[in-house]
């Protein structure tokens, strides 16, 4: 019955984190975000932009603690899938602790940033700009190693899922695809910034994670007492 009650909390945390995250990335000021003249001024006069990174952090964090609980209603003791998800779940936190650091930067100090720069008189222009722009690249390194740490938890998780005898083998390929495609954000982002490649891998991502996820919480909305091993086995 534990195990059971943990899963179903996991598959709810994941899928709710993932749906409010994509819902809220939805109202982020738009534009091209490698044009840094014309995106600034969009972000500058964004009124709702604390609120949609306080949005977005709070979704990364529901979803994170979705993979946490999935650690504790895999409950493997031996081999490698214990090893895949212990490191998967420290991983995970290490993910949080990035995204948290990454949203102080783009919430907090980039908005800041470009405030200062509209605002300020011609002769200030050229270095308000360029302070923005040098926030903008910090976030581009926290984003890329944020990404990184989130693809390496859901494919050690994946790997863990894989030998978990009594879940779907092709539920943790989805999960394994969908951190290939936050492993190609990390590289894309820390190399050429806010491309359309990470556009596109971006979508990917939420459509792989939205797949699996559903499938987690049909999967844990059927399973019987007697598909879950007991503790210990």
């Amino acid at each position: 019955m534990a195990r059971r009650t943990s899963l179903r909390l996991s598959a709810t945390l994941l899928l709710v984190g993932q749906l409010l995250y994509i819902v809220v990335t939805q109202f982020h000021a738009a534009g091209d975000a490698n044009n840094h003249s014309a995106v600034f001024a969009e972000y500058a006069g964004s009124g709702i932009w604390t609120a949609v990174h306080l949005g977005q952090f709070a979704g990364m964090a529901i979803f994170l603690a979705g993979l946490l609980a999935l650690f504790f209603a895999l409950d493997v003791q031996a081999g490698t899938a214990r090893w895949a998800g212990r490191f998967g779940a420290a991983s995970a936190v290490a993910t949080l602790a990035l995204y948290a650091v990454l949203q102080a930067v783009d919430g907090v100090a980039l908005k800041q940033a470009v405030n200062a720069w509209a605002s300020a008189p011609d002769a200030e222009k050229a270095a308000r700009f360029a302070s923005a722009e040098a926030i903008r690249w910090l976030e581009w390194g926290v984003r890329s190693y944020q990404n990184f740490a989130l693809g390496l938890a859901l494919l050690l998780f994946a790997a863990a899922v894989m030998r978990t005898a009594w879940l779907p083998r092709p539920l943790a390929h989805l999960m394994g695809l969908s951190g290939l495609t936050y492993l190609v954000q990390g590289w894309v982002v820390g190399s050429a910034g806010f491309s359309q490649t990470e556009t596109i891998a971006i979508v990917l991502a939420f459509v792989l994670d939205v797949a699996w996820m559903i499938w987690l919480v049909v999967v844990a909305s059927r399973i019987q007492d007697s598909q879950a091993p007991s503790p210990g086995r």
